[in-house]
């Protein structure tokens, strides 16, 4: 079942997908009506998932469960998956590439492969200081505190 997303409570377990790049306004819209129909029926074991979204910077799709009211299954997780992997079809996009990093370089938003990025902390171009989105966090808590983070303090740190 769809709940907003502020109702959330901080304990909440997310997922996040980058996309590889940058989504249109109107790309946005149809995501977020397809995400909201897809939340409305999400389960596990029958049960309805207390669940909602963000699209964050039109790059980010930020999926949110309430685990105190049911826990996530393997089988629900996969379905969050097979339409993770409709919507990289339908909008020809990648979201599910972990071997990727976006981080700001200026008022930018830039996605990189894993390799460019190294390729650009070794010639200076990226710093320990370079805002990066930590996909890696596990709850709204994690996510408020440590998604948007100076290099230095995310696994990214292990580059510089």
């Amino acid at each position: 079942m769809f709940v907003p997303f502020d109702t959330l409570p901080e304990d909440s377990r997310i997922w996040i997908y980058q996309s590889n790049r940058k989504l249109s306004d109107e790309e946005v819209a149809d995501i977020e009506t397809a995400t909201q129909a897809f939340l409305m029926n999400w389960a596990a074991h029958g049960t309805p998932l207390e669940a909602s979204f963000l699209v964050m910077y039109n790059r980010f799709i930020i999926l949110a469960v309430n685990q105190e009211v049911q826990a996530v299954t393997g089988c629900s997780i996969d379905a969050s998956v097979v339409f993770i992997q409709q919507l990289e079809q339908q909008y020809n996009i990648d979201l599910l590439d972990k071997m990727n990093v976006t981080f700001r370089q200026g008022d930018f938003i830039t996605h990189k492969t894993l390799l460019d990025f190294k390729k650009m902390v070794k010639e200076k171009s990226v710093s320990s200081n370079t805002i990066v989105f930590n996909n890696l966090v596990n709850t709204i808590e994690e996510w408020k505190e440590s998604w948007e983070v100076p290099a230095a303090d995310s696994w990214h740190s292990r580059f510089f």
